[in-house]
C-alpha cells in the first residue's frame, strides 16, 4: 500500500529531474535550469516535512515503555 510519503519520495528526483529538463529545452541555461529543479524539489521535501508533518500513532504513545523484568529482580 502506497502512501504519501511514497509519493514524496518518488516526487523528489522526479521534480529535479523533469523541471531541470523542461527547463532546459526551454533554452534556459543548465545551471539556472538546475538551480530551478532544485528549489521545486526543495518545495516537495518542505511540504512533507513542515505542512504535512510525520505523526506519531497516539496508541503507542500512550502506553508505558514495556519491561523485560519485574522492577524487584535487579540483583546487584
Amino acid at each position: 500500500m502506497t502512501g504519501y510519503y511514497d509519493y514524496v519520495l518518488a516526487l523528489i528526483p522526479g521534480v529535479l529531474v523533469g523541471v531541470t529538463a523542461a527547463l532546459s529545452l526551454l533554452g534556459v541555461p543548465l545551471r539556472g535550469a538546475l538551480f530551478l529543479g532544485a528549489g521545486a524539489s526543495m518545495v516537495v521535501v518542505c511540504h512533507a516535512l513542515f505542512v504535512r508533518t510525520p505523526a506519531v500513532d497516539e496508541r503507542s504513545r500512550s502506553e508505558p515503555p514495556a519491561r523485560s523484568e519485574p522492577p524487584g529482580t535487579n540483583a546487584d
